[in-house]
């Protein structure tokens, strides 16, 4: 098969095209209105379907008879733990689990905080969640408890889910503290806390709305899949906006369904039966559709991994795990082959594993830089894929589609457009750019199936955020260009947000934290490269006059400050002190020129400017805390 004849049937003939994949999946009521418009005129996908995607991922394998396959290999080298869990005993786990939620009360449409460690009750509570048409929010257990309080109060849920703790490498992260911090600061207050004891010796503070997770599904009956329309929410996911209060990202069923059943096939290239592997967590996205959802409804044994690439116990870990669970496709974040690369630069560990069964490694979550692609591929001797997508798509945006035909590999592209998916590069004024000139990242309207349905309670952002700006275009937040072949680049965000390996964040929620520090007079807080992390976050205030004999002190408090509020995952470590500021005559901030000169890229400095001497002096400051020097 050719990409482009399929790429342009995709675009040219939506409907035929997604009806020709909805029809792969197993409807308990098939659609037959395929796209269509919701109530704020925005395009939905087989609005009259039902199905269930606890039932596509658990029960229709046990009724085509294979009921043995391992569903769920559990591989977790912090507690020296491995766990094969096959589709009979994930049926048994999840029914009862929601036959325990029903029996507590929730029911379709109700919504539930799951804030859970990469351990198997995490996908068994999504998947009881599904079940019953609950509306899951899963929180990344890095995150702190202001955090999680946030998204208390946006989704109200009536309960959560939690685990007792969580392991960091060496260290014990004390869920379900901080779940009950979270919900003393929240204004919404969940009826019960599902508490799952992981039995390693933590004392659990035990709270009147604590219920004990075994204890439920042992008493609880198993309960069936219920019927849910298409267009019911699965979850909500939030990811870090730009005004640094969360956004909701809503996720449908039937498309999500549908677009993930493609993607496992045409974009990764596996086979039903394969064993699947995506490196990452059930926090993010890559964790709801490629650990969770889309493996297990395309019949795919998933691993779930507690670890991390390095120091679990070495740099050997990812290797190890493929080899020993035959792994056919593997997907991880650049940043965990850097820290690979960093510990083992010859790549003399991957010599020690036999990894034939590895067809293609993929890589997403940032973009990834020539030499980290060039280094994996050398080392594994085998395609390696670089592709984009966002929380919002929630599956692939652009991809070398293997499944449909290997393309040659350009690196720092992320290759082409996937089907469903018409990327137009625009200028400000929402014209295509000629290639190779570089604009905002955008898709031409209708969105394919899967993609974000709206946000959570507040559907005027959903159109300011990504409607509005170009009329008849979703807009990706995202700067790239296409080169004459087609092969599209992204050069990164244009807003405030920041990629710390892999994982989104608001440099304007850190700004706001650093600025309540009653030492600090102003501040600017943005990303700056970083080797290893691809970016993170740097911090410069001015002190008020009488300060600036406290200043180690202050830096120290303002980064337990932002560890505080929302957690180790920022990575913010750098508070730099200065004089001034550069700012425009009208008073604003130049971040993206402070943000040009610690990375030494090129930068004009603009007419507007109020004191050119300013830069001088941040320069030296850069240059004094090796700020730049990489």
């Amino acid at each position: 098969m050719k990409y482009q004849e399929f790429y342009q049937k995709s675009i040219q003939h939506p409907q035929q095209f997604w009806q020709e994949q909805a029809d792969q999946l197993d409807w308990s009521k098939p659609p037959k209105t395929i796209l269509s418009k919701d109530k704020y005129n925005y395009s939905q996908w087989f609005e009259d379907g039902e199905l269930n995607l606890s039932y596509l991922c658990i029960d229709k394998h046990i009724k085509d008879g294979f009921g043995e396959q391992n569903a769920i290999i559990f591989d977790s080298p912090v507690t020296n733990t491995k766990q094969h869990i096959n589709f009979h005993q994930l049926h048994h786990e999840v029914s009862k689990l929601a036959g325990g939620l029903q029996r507590l009360g929730l029911k379709k449409g109700d919504t539930c905080i799951i804030y859970m460690p990469m351990i198997p009750q995490a996908a068994f509570a999504m998947l009881a969640c599904a079940r019953i048409g609950v509306i899951h929010s899963v929180v990344f257990g890095g995150f702190a408890p202001h955090e999680l309080a946030i998204r208390l109060d946006d989704c109200k849920p009536k309960m959560i889910i939690t685990a007792s703790n969580g392991i960091e490498i060496e260290r014990i992260i004390p869920y379900k503290p901080f779940v009950d911090e979270a919900i003393a600061k929240a204004e919404s207050k969940p009826e019960h806390v599902i508490v799952f004891d992981r039995q390693l010796g933590v004392e659990i503070p035990k709270k009147n709305y604590d219920i004990d997770y075994t204890t439920l599904v042992e008493e609880s009956p198993s309960i069936e899949a219920v019927s849910l329309a298409s267009t019911h929410p699965s979850y909500i996911l939030y990811t870090s906006g730009t005004t640094g209060t969360p956004k909701g990202i809503i996720r449908d069923t039937g498309g999500y369904a549908t677009a993930l059943k493609f993607s496992m096939k045409y974009i990764y290239g596996v086979d039903e039966g394969d064993t699947f592997w995506a490196a990452s967590d059930v926090g993010w996205v890559v964790g709801h559709s490629y650990i969770v959802y889309g493996p297990l409804l395309n019949r795919n044994t998933t691993i779930l991994f507690e670890g991390k690439p390095i120091r679990t116990p070495d740099a050997s870990t990812f290797w190890r795990v493929i080899s020993e669970h035959q792994v056919k496709v593997m997907f991880t974040a650049p940043t965990a082959i850097r820290a690979i690369k960093k510990e083992d630069p010859e790549g003399q560990l991957i010599k020690q594993f036999d990894l034939s069964c590895l067809k293609y490694q993929f890589l997403a979550g940032e973009r990834c830089d020539v030499a980290t692609l060039t280094w994996t591929e050398e080392h594994l001797k085998i395609p390696v894929i670089d592709h984009w997508w966002q929380t919002e798509s929630g599956w692939p945006m652009i991809a070398n589609m293997v499944g449909v035909a290997l393309q040659e590999v350009k690196p720092g592209s992320a290759s082409f457009p996937v089907c469903g998916y018409d990327i137009q590069i625009l200028n400000e004024e929402g014209e295509t750019v000629d290639s190779s000139v570089e604009g905002y990242v955008t898709v031409k309207l209708p969105l394919p199936p899967g993609t974000l349905s709206n946000l959570w309670g507040n559907p005027e952002r959903f159109k300011a955020g990504y409607l509005d700006r170009f009329p008849g275009y979703y807009f990706s937040g995202d700067g790239g260009y296409k080169d004459e072949d087609g092969y599209v680049f992204i050069t990164g965000r244009v807003d405030d947000v920041i990629n710390v390996a892999g994982h989104r964040l608001s440099t304007a929620e850190m700004e706001e934290i650093v600025a309540s520090h009653k030492a600090v007079a102003e501040c600017a807080v943005f990303g700056v490269h970083c080797d290893l992390k691809g970016q993170k976050p740097l911090g410069l205030i001015v002190l008020k006059s009488g300060e600036a004999s406290k200043e180690k002190q202050i830096q120290k408090e303002i980064i337990q400050e932002v560890r505080k509020e929302i957690g180790a995952v920022a990575s913010f470590r750098d508070v730099l002190v200065v004089q001034r500021l550069p700012k425009t005559r009208s008073g604003k901030i130049l971040r993206k020129l402070l943000r040009n000169i610690a990375d030494e890229q090129q930068y004009n400095i603009p007419s507007t400017i109020d004191d050119v001497a300013i830069i001088n002096e941040i320069k030296i400051v850069y240059q004094t805390h090796h700020i730049g020097i990489h």
